[in-house]
């Protein structure tokens, strides 16, 4: 009776071994994982609208306040894949609890700075706090929902990080309205205080069940490899893509890099397993991952620069009129449009047609939008449609690819590439826009290295005009290479996918 009932069970035992076991609190811990990524994710471009305060009440100095900006990416980038390797290792809840509990004592460091260099150590500090956040958060997301609920999960958390990043000027303009410049930091003590107790109380734990060896040489060869990386990225627009500091820098860090694959290659307990570089559908996905990321990270400096710069709003201003975007995003995924839309078209179509509308978004942006905003708010909702369909689609991608075990590592890919995607997006096209300005800016301004610098040779209105219309035209410019970027990647990743999911499916009958 007992082998016959286990052979041949029952319709109704059939049918709830059909059914995944769902956790009770997930939305509620999906609630508490979207607070520690907004916090995160808010700090990400807060920072760039207290330019103006820190420059007079601190006195730093332009490389003072690159070094604010860019300290906090730089540690985050450089050890995501260790972020989220250590995470599997040691329990995600327990990492995740780590990451606020740094992130808040950074912030508040960041406040009291009274000096430049204690601002960009406590900017440091808070990036490995980001670290520990940009990994554990998804990673939780993955082991609290099943497959099918997954995507919608996923498009939930990916709303959040959009509207971090739209939100992050408006938040610290209004701040630095009533407040001083400290407070864009202060603010961020409560939600982490609150994110903490909230993920003691109801995150479960998980990690990884084999319990392998930690990969310290891999740990250290990613960091480094991705600190030299995203170091001469960063340094390239400053300093020149030819100049001795950023050919070292990315040359340390693109040979590190090698050597990192080399050893996870040989490594019996691999931190990154190279082996899910041969899952097309990982290639694919990774391969959308960074273009995407490489056309929002792009898309939003230059969308900075021309409604500030050519448009003439300040910077609040310029933070509200960007909202649209971040709107689409979070109304599309909040609703669930993409979640359902996935199933029903699948992975490659929804990437691929995503991105494309992603691409038209930017080109009609470049075309549309060169002379008002009237324009421009066409291109912001394709945009964000784009990004609300492609976005959740790729981040599941890359999950499914890896087994949950390695859900921190997976989270770590991911997150690195949003990070090399974003920076290369302002290096490559921010490199665009100076090369086409420094073409057509007229005689009187020759060698001005900014629009600023430029307007301030100019001795006519017609010179004036001509600057403005040439830094306009080489914004275009960048809009379109960024777009042709992005329909490229879309098309790569959607052919990836799409032979991947054919393997798959030849593969049983084999």
């Amino acid at each position: 009776m007992t082998a016959t009932a286990a052979e041949t069970p029952s319709p109704s035992t059939g049918a709830a071994d059909e059914k995944p076991q769902r956790h009770p609190t997930r939305w509620l811990v999906l609630g508490v994982i979207c607070l520690a990524q907004l916090t995160v994710l808010l700090d990400n471009t807060v920072l760039t609208v207290a330019i103006p305060s820190l420059t007079e009440e601190m006195g730093a100095s332009t490389a003072d306040i690159q070094w604010m900006i860019n300290a906090y990416s730089l540690v985050q980038a450089g050890l995501l894949l260790t972020a989220g390797s250590a995470a599997d290792r040691y329990g995600r809840k327990k990492l995740l609890a780590a990451g606020l509990a740094l992130f808040g004592l950074g912030s508040l460091v960041a406040s009291l700075s009274e000096s430049t260099g204690q601002l960009i150590a406590a900017r440091a500090g808070m990036g490995i706090g980001g670290a520990l956040l940009m990994t554990t958060t998804l990673a939780v997301v993955v082991q609290v929902f099943e497959a099918d609920e997954r995507p919608k999960a996923i498009g939930l958390w990916g709303a959040v990080s959009s509207l971090g990043f739209a939100g992050g000027p408006i938040v610290g303009g209004a701040l630095l309205n009533h407040y001083w410049w400290g407070s864009i930091f202060l603010i961020n003590l409560p939600v982490a205080a609150l994110g903490l107790l909230a993920v003691l109380k109801w995150v479960p734990e998980s990690k990884n069940p084999s319990g392998e060896r930690p990969d310290l040489l891999g740990a250290l060869l990613s960091t480094i490899g991705m600190t030299g990386v995203v170091f001469a990225i960063i340094s390239g627009p400053a300093h020149g893509w030819t100049s001795a500091r950023v050919l070292a820098s990315a040359l340390v860090g693109l040979v590190t890099l090698a050597l990192f694959a080399v050893w996870e290659a040989r490594c019996p307990y691999p931190m990154l397993d190279m082996h899910f570089f041969r899952d097309s559908r990982f290639v694919g996905a990774v391969s959308g991952g960074i273009l995407v990321a490489f056309g929002m990270g792009g898309s939003f400096f230059l969308l900075g620069q021309h409604l500030q710069l050519v448009l003439h709003y300040d910077p609040l201003e310029t933070g509200l009129r960007m909202t649209p975007l971040a709107l689409v995003i979070v109304v599309l995924n909040f609703t669930g449009v993409g979640a359902r839309l996935l199933p029903r078209i699948g992975t490659p179509a929804a990437i691929g047609g995503g991105m494309g509308l992603l691409a038209a978004g930017l080109a009609s942006i470049a075309i549309l939008g060169a002379h008002g905003y009237g324009g421009m708010l066409l291109g912001l909702i394709l945009m964000g449609v784009g990004i609300a369909i492609s976005m959740p689609a790729m981040a599941n991608a890359i999950m499914s690819a890896i087994p949950p075990e390695k859900a921190g590592i997976g989270a770590g890919v991911n997150g690195t590439l949003q990070e090399t995607g974003n920076g290369l997006g302002v290096a490559v096209l921010g490199a665009v826009l100076n090369s086409r300005f420094a073409a057509l800016v007229p005689a009187v301004a020759a060698g001005a290295g900014s629009l600023p610098e430029a307007l301030g040779h100019a001795r006519t209105t017609a010179d004036r005009t001509a600057i403005e219309d040439a830094f306009a035209s080489g914004v275009q410019t960048s809009q379109l290479v960024g777009a042709s970027a992005v329909l490229a990647g879309g098309i790569v990743a959607a052919v990836l996918l799409h032979r991947a999911e054919k393997q798959a499916q030849r593969q049983p009958a084999q």
